[in-house]
């Protein structure tokens, strides 16, 4: 029997949902103001963009925005005040499947938001072992790991634990990349779990230096990292090589493979529409209040429009104005075997479903790396690319055929 939510409940997400709530009451108001003011307006009102609405009506606005913000200070100092005294009282739950999976996609929509609220539900990036994070100024004792190091690094919305099959897989069909390169090709398996609604660069500067501290104390001999990557995760790993050359860090030199599965290189269409929604409904004043609905999604979201990996490509820019696409080239690693595998949901290849619809999110030619400006272009090789049919995007995390591509592409010769 399934345990009802609130047992999956932590004494600090009391303080958590008191911020979001007297966030979201906050945004509303803030739409409903802008409603009044372009209705005002197109009655001949003042056209002013500072401008408060007066009178009656203003009054209440300032006293919805004032109330909110006292009651949501109030009860978050009334909420921390609380926390020990619960912690003491309740057991701390473990960290369940569904709740991380929740935190996941929250973090996924929102979580640059968290993150800049200091928000509780922020996910912290952690590197984990056999299901826990690493300390890495205290590293635990690993008898079991090699010289050989797998990280695994998941995508937007996801978490560490979606690599493994879930409750209601037909394990007959599913498989576990991490498993069977353990068993066959003896790698230690690390996973990174990590706040998908940052800027990618953001968590690539981050991930630099944390592998620089893993490696630096790994408990055995080091041979080799060789890096599997879903989705968003093959545009961090790209930005923390970046990062980490460009500091001098001492890991790329390490680094022998990248595997990645699905990543929209050149973006997603998905995001690219959800811009074109900023300008629709930015386009007309009685529905432009509204525009901030569509602007409640992350900035690691609007990096997928075009498969941004540097500060340099988001930085000085309004994330949610329409523009083409003007970030930096950055080819693959040198000195790096990269690996890709594409998937699509047809049975064959056909331009047009190649471009629009591909795995479901991620067109063929952007998880291929190609692209019409060879400034652009990640030269993978033939033999270095794979495209697997009647699959979809999710699917790359669990396919019995990605684990043999994979297992063909990392068995030594």
């Amino acid at each position: 029997m399934a345990k009802p939510p609130i047992s999956h409940l932590r004494p600090s997400d009391l303080r958590a949902i008191t911020q979001l709530a007297t966030q979201a009451t906050r945004g509303v108001t803030s739409i409903t103001e802008g409603v009044h003011h372009a209705v005002l307006r197109s009655m001949g009102a003042p056209d002013s963009k500072q401008a408060q609405t007066g009178g009656i009506a203003g009054f209440v606005y300032r006293t919805v925005h004032g109330v909110t913000e006292l009651v949501g200070k109030g009860l978050q100092t009334a909420f921390t005040k609380l926390e020990p005294v619960l912690e003491a009282l309740v057991d701390e739950p473990p960290e369940t499947p569904e709740r991380e999976a929740v935190l996941a996609a929250l973090n996924g929509v929102m979580g640059d938001q968290l993150a800049q609220t200091h928000n509780p539900l922020a996910t912290p990036m952690t590197l984990r072992y056999q299901g826990h994070a690493l300390n890495l100024h205290a590293m635990p004792p690993m008898p079991g790991a090699t010289g050989k190091v797998l990280l695994l690094i998941h995508g937007l919305c996801m978490n560490d634990l979606q690599w493994r099959a879930q409750p209601g897989d037909n394990l007959a069909k599913v498989s576990d990349h991490a498993t069977a390169l353990a068993v066959q090709l003896g790698y230690t398996p690390i996973f990174l779990r990590y706040n998908t609604g940052l800027h990618t660069s953001q968590n690539g500067g981050e991930l630099a230096s944390m592998l620089e501290q893993l490696l630096s104390k790994w408990p055995a001999p080091l041979q080799e990292l060789t890096v599997v990557v879903h989705s968003m995760g093959g545009l961090l790993i790209r930005s923390a090589v970046h990062y980490a050359q460009h500091a001098s860090l001492q890991w790329p030199v390490q680094l022998k493979s990248i595997v990645f599965l699905g990543t929209p290189h050149h973006g997603a269409p998905l995001e690219r529409a959800g811009n074109w929604l900023d300008v629709i409904l930015g386009a007309n004043p009685f529905s432009k209040p509204f525009a901030k609905l569509s602007q409640l999604r992350s900035a690691g979201i609007t990096d997928l429009r075009y498969g941004h990996v540097l500060d340099a490509d988001w930085q000085g820019h309004d994330r949610f104005k329409k523009r083409s696409d003007s970030r930096q080239p950055l080819p693959l690693p040198v000195g790096v075997a990269c690996y890709t595998v594409a998937a699509t949901t047809a049975a064959k290849r056909s331009p047009l479903p190649d471009r629009l619809i591909g795995d479901g999110l991620v067109p063929l030619p952007s998880a291929l790396g190609e692209h019409a400006d060879p400034r652009h272009q990640l030269d993978f090789g033939k033999t270095m690319q794979a495209i697997i049919y009647r699959t979809n995007h999710m699917e790359l995390l669990h396919s019995p055929e990605v684990t043999r591509q994979i297992l063909h592409w990392l068995t030594p010769s």
